[in-house]
C-alpha cells in the first residue's frame, strides 16, 4: 500500500472506512478515537492505556492520513520487528533502523527512508541521539513523533533509560512535528515530567484507567522459600494456559524454572545472559504456547505480544507497584480472565532496596530519584502487606478514584473458600 493510496481524507467517516478496511475493526475501543482526534487536529498527546488496549492503533490509523512519515523510537527491538511485521501483513511500508538488520536490510531501510517510501520509521531512542541519523532525517517529511513506552522518559517511571532524555532534541532536529506518547501507566508526576522533557506542555491527556475487570489480583504470604516454591509449583499446575514467573535476578530464573520442571511443569527460562539464540527459541516456544511458563526477569515482556498469557506471578515483590501494574498487566490481553499473583515475603525488601542502593549518587537529582524509589518500594510493600482492595489501591496509586468499595474480582473482595484470607474474614463475623 503506497502513501498516495492510503490518502482518504480527514474526516472521522474516512478514519473509520481505514479502521475497518485496513484494520479490520468496526468501533473504536475506548481513548482511541480521542486519541486520532487530538492527533488528526494536530496537537501533542499523552495516552495512557492499559496493556492490550490498542494503543499502537492510535498512531497507525492517523498515520495513513497523514501527509509525511511517521517515526517511532521503540525501547526493544523486538517489539520493532513485531510491529513492521505486522504492518507489511497489512500492505504498509515500515522500516525498522536498528543493530539487529543485516548489511543488506540496513540498506533497504535507508533507501525506503531517503525516498520516503516508508510510512513508518521505528527506531531505538539511542538511534536517535546519533546526529547522522537526524540529519538524514532533517529534509524529510515527518508529520508524527511516537514515543512508546514513554514511561521511560521520566527520571520517576520505573524504567528510567538516559536516552529516551535526548528525545527532546531529536524531536526538534526532524521539524517539531505533532508528539504522541504512550503509556499504560503514569502517575501525575510522570505525566509532569513527560511534559517537561519532551517539551510538550498543555498537551491532551487522555487517560482510560488502569482497571481491567477481566484481572485478578492475589497477594499469597510465603514464610519461606520452601513454602514459596510449593505454592508456586501448585499454582502454576492449577492454572490453565500459558503464563509468566517474574523474578527479580538471573540467578534465580534457573532455581525457579528447576523448581517448576521437578513438578512437572514444562518451564523456559529468559533473561539477559542468555545467548541470543536461546533467548530467540524460548520466546518462539512461549508465544506458540508450546510450553506452559516463562520463568523471567524483567528482560522479558515489554516486547511481547500474546493475547491470551493467562497468569503473571511475580516470585520476588517488585521495587514499584509501577513495575507490578505493567508486568502483571500482560496478562489477559484478549479480555477473558486472568490471575495475577504476588507471592510475598518480607525478605524480598531486601533485594530490591540492594538495586536501589548500588546506583551512584552524584547529583542532587540522583538523590532525589533514590528517595523517590525508596517511596515507591514502601508503597509496594503497603500493598502486598494489605487487606485492602487490590484494584482500589492500584487506581488509588495511580491518581484515580474507583467508585467501588469492592471490586468483586480481586482475592480481598472475593477469597478463594480455604484461603488466609477467608478465614480472617470468617473469623472477624
Amino acid at each position: 500500500m503506497t502513501r498516495r493510496a492510503t490518502r482518504r481524507g480527514r474526516s472521522i467517516t474516512a478514519l473509520k472506512r481505514t479502521l475497518r478496511e485496513v484494520f479490520g475493526a468496526d468501533e473504536f475501543r475506548p481513548g482511541q478515537e480521542d486519541v486520532i482526534r487530538a492527533l488528526m487536529a494536530g496537537r501533542d498527546t499523552i495516552a495512557i492505556m492499559p496493556t492490550g488496549a490498542g494503543k499502537s492503533l492510535c498512531y497507525q490509523l492517523p498515520a495513513l492520513h497523514l501527509s509525511g512519515m511517521t517515526l517511532v523510537a521503540s525501547p526493544l527491538i523486538s517489539l520493532m520487528k513485531d510491529q513492521t511485521e505486522k504492518l507489511g501483513e497489512r500492505g504498509i511500508d515500515a522500516a525498522q533502523v536498528n543493530s539487529s538488520l543485516t548489511a543488506d536490510e540496513a540498506r533497504d531501510a535507508e533507501a525506503s527512508i531517503l525516498s520516503e517510501g516508508s510510512e513508518f520509521i521505528l527506531t531505538t531512542p539511542e538511534r536517535l541521539s546519533d546526529p547522522a541519523f537526524l540529519e538524514s532525517l532533517a529534509d524529510k517529511t515527518i508529520d508524527l513523533f511516537v514515543v512508546d513506552e514513554a514511561h521511560c522518559v521520566s527520571q520517576w517511571g520505573h524504567d528510567f533509560r538516559p536516552a529516551y532524555l535526548k528525545l527532546r532534541e531529536a524531536i526538534a532536529a526532524v521539524g517539531r512535528p505533532p508528539v504522541l506518547a504512550l503509556t499504560a501507566t503514569a502517575p501525575p508526576e510522570v505525566i509532569a515530567d513527560l511534559e517537561r522533557q519532551l517539551d510538550i506542555a498543555g498537551a491532551v491527556v487522555v487517560n482510560t484507567g488502569v482497571y481491567r475487570e477481566n484481572l485478578r489480583y492475589e497477594v499469597r504470604q510465603t514464610p519461606s522459600e520452601a513454602e514459596k516454591q510449593r505454592q508456586l509449583a501448585e499454582l502454576v499446575g492449577a492454572t490453565e494456559g500459558t503464563g509468566i514467573v517474574y523474578v527479580s535476578t538471573v540467578a534465580q530464573v534457573e532455581t525457579v524454572a528447576t523448581v517448576l520442571r521437578a513438578a512437572g511443569v514444562d518451564a523456559a527460562t529468559y533473561h539477559g545472559r542468555l545467548g541470543r539464540n536461546q533467548r530467540r527459541e524460548n520466546h518462539e516456544r512461549f508465544m506458540s504456547g508450546r510450553m506452559k511458563a516463562m520463568v523471567a526477569t524483567n528482560a522479558f515482556g515489554m516486547g511481547v505480544d500474546k493475547q491470551d498469557i493467562r497468569f503473571v506471578v511475580h516470585y520476588n515483590m517488585p521495587g514499584s507497584l509501577d513495575a507490578y501494574y505493567q508486568e502483571s498487566g500482560r496478562a489477559g490481553r484478549d479480555g477473558e480472565p486472568a490471575r495475577t499473583v504476588l507471592l510475598y515475603r518480607p525478605e524480598d525488601r531486601r533485594t530490591q532496596l540492594s538495586f536501589i542502593k548500588r546506583r551512584r549518587i552524584r547529583t542532587a537529582a540522583d538523590r532525589a530519584r533514590q528517595a523517590r524509589d525508596l517511596e515507591k518500594l514502601e508503597a509496594m510493600e503497603r500493598y502486598a502487606q494489605s487487606v485492602a482492595c487490590r484494584w482500589k489501591t492500584l487506581t488509588a496509586y495511580f491518581g484515580e478514584e474507583a467508585d467501588w468499595e469492592e471490586c468483586g474480582v480481586c482475592d480481598v473482595c472475593a477469597p478463594e473458600p480455604g484461603s488466609a484470607i477467608a478465614a480472617a474474614a470468617a473469623a472477624s463475623g
